[in-house]
């Protein structure tokens, strides 16, 4: 099983004016800005989410928590929505080329919002979503050096040495490129590290679907995006997927009257059935609500596949899934970009199983 892996061409031409955006998004947030983030079909609304979870949650301890919001169809046309809350001192990323989106980035153009107009192009879909991913996890995680370096000291009288302007945007751009080829690196060893695991489950999910089953996707934070993306996908490709991170509803419901550690599990126990397939994502490996779903898929007859990072963590030392795949680093925006191209793999496996088996 293969899937090529988006390069770092994009990233290596694009450094300078990645990090120029950088400082200027970080200007735009220190004015009051927000990031407005428009996108309408599934697949581009998992991107919407991801945005906006990022800015919003920062995974990095210490991080500022940047305004972010996301604009998808069940909010209405994502013009309409735009046009009622974009401000001049916005930021605003669109995905998709629909006529509705390209009209809500217009309206944004005209009210003096900063685009983010960079697009990552790539003749396979998987890739280019690759690629827009690493773009925005880089825009997240370097827009902090320069709302960080424009700081006032909390100390005045322990002045530091920084570089000036010029400088630190040489610095940024240059970190662009460092990690695009990291980005790459940890794709290209996750899925060469995991190719006889990633195969077999793709060939269980090919076998499962064949037979009237159904995939069932999760995972919290970023990776409740890519459930979001690979259950877009898989419908794309006409296979039944549900996604467990969808229904608001269930899970603010199920959180608040009987425990986060049960949101997913719950919705196994109702919609899980014998032959069915759980695709857990986890960047640690040791989510109580995951690990909980994980037991409760088993005693159910699903067949349960793992994406996590790290080393593993209580998934893979417990042998907690029939297949797990680990990506093998510590640093949670590459870990989900690689996870990305690997449920990206076992969609397109699927296809591949269907051909062999016709």
């Amino acid at each position: 099983m293969t899937l090529a892996v988006a390069g770092t061409d994009f990233f290596v031409a694009e450094a300078q004016a990645i990090a120029e955006l950088c400082r200027a998004m970080s200007e735009r947030f220190r004015d009051g800005g927000r990031l407005l983030a428009v996108g309408r079909s599934a697949a581009e609304r998992s991107d919407v989410r991801h945005v906006t979870v990022e800015f919003v949650h920062p995974v990095i301890v210490g991080k500022r928590a940047l305004p972010a919001l996301g604009l998808g169809p069940e909010g209405g046309p994502v013009d309409v929505q735009l046009a009622l809350i974009a401000e001049p001192r916005d930021i605003v990323i669109g995905f998709g080329a629909d006529a509705e989106t390209a009209k809500a980035l217009a309206i944004a153009r005209e009210r003096g919002c900063l685009m983010l107009d960079l697009a990552p192009v790539a003749e396979d879909p998987y890739v280019a979503q690759e690629l827009h991913e690493t773009l925005y996890h880089v825009l997240w995680e370097l827009v902090h050096v320069f709302i960080e370096h424009e700081a006032e000291p909390i100390y005045p009288f322990m002045q530091v040495s920084a570089p000036g302007p010029e400088a630190l945007l040489a610095d940024v751009a240059a970190s662009v490129v460092m990690k695009a080829r990291e980005a790459t690196a940890l794709r290209e060893q996750t899925l060469t590290e995991n190719a006889a695991t990633l195969a077999a489950a793709g060939a269980a999910m090919a076998a499962s679907f064949a037979a009237g089953g159904r995939l069932l996707a999760l995972g919290n934070g970023g990776s409740a995006t890519d459930a979001m993306d690979v259950a877009a996908d898989l419908r794309a490709v006409g296979r039944p997927a549900l996604d467990l991170t969808e229904d608001t509803a269930v899970i603010t419901a199920v959180a608040n009257d009987v425990g986060v550690e049960a949101i997913f599990s719950r919705q196994v126990i109702a919609h899980g059935r014998r032959g069915d397939v759980l695709l857990a994502i986890s960047t640690s490996g040791g989510s109580a609500n995951v690990i909980l779903t994980l037991f409760e898929a088993r005693k159910r007859g699903l067949t349960t596949i793992a994406l996590v990072g790290y080393d593993g963590g209580r998934i893979l030392a417990e042998e907690l899934a029939d297949h797990v795949v680990v990506t093998r680093s510590e640093n949670i925006p590459r870990i989900q970009e690689a996870q990305a191209t690997a449920y990206h793999a076992l969609v397109r496996s699927v296809t591949v199983n269907d051909v062999l088996s016709s």
